[in-house]
């Protein structure tokens, strides 16, 4: 079975080509773009993992990560927050398992996804 990976961003464009990356390399994907519909979405799509805009138009993804960090059934999923209000100085946000920083290349996200999968990954 592929992993399933859950996408949560406003901004149409980056949801589209994140998705379409995502579902080449053989990950199940789902894409929202509300945090209204992030528990509901993860509640029925269960996901492997969890890519997360951290300003989102109607809530604060940094808040979203810590509802399910609390949640006894979802904090076990991993959770990438994206982010361009972030740099590298500054330390991991709201409980997040990893950052990804926008922008970023299709190889970065893969790496990232793929590092929070499957633990390291060997270029050998």
């Amino acid at each position: 079975m592929n992993k399933r990976i859950l996408i949560l961003d406003d901004n149409q464009a980056i949801l589209e080509v994140v998705t379409e990356a995502l579902a080449y390399e053989q990950f199940e994907v789902l894409d929202i773009s509300l945090g209204s519909q992030l528990l509901e979405a993860v509640d029925q799509f269960m996901p492997d993992l969890i890519l997360l805009d951290y300003r989102l138009a109607d809530r604060n993804g940094g808040d979203l990560c810590l509802q399910l960090k609390a949640t006894p059934a979802y904090r076990h999923i991993p959770v990438i927050i994206f982010s361009a209000y972030f740099s590298a100085n500054d330390s991991r946000p709201d409980g997040c398992d990893g950052i990804l920083y926008k922008p970023f290349d299709l190889e970065s996200l893969l790496n990232t996804v793929n590092e929070h999968l499957f633990g390291s990954m060997s270029n050998s």
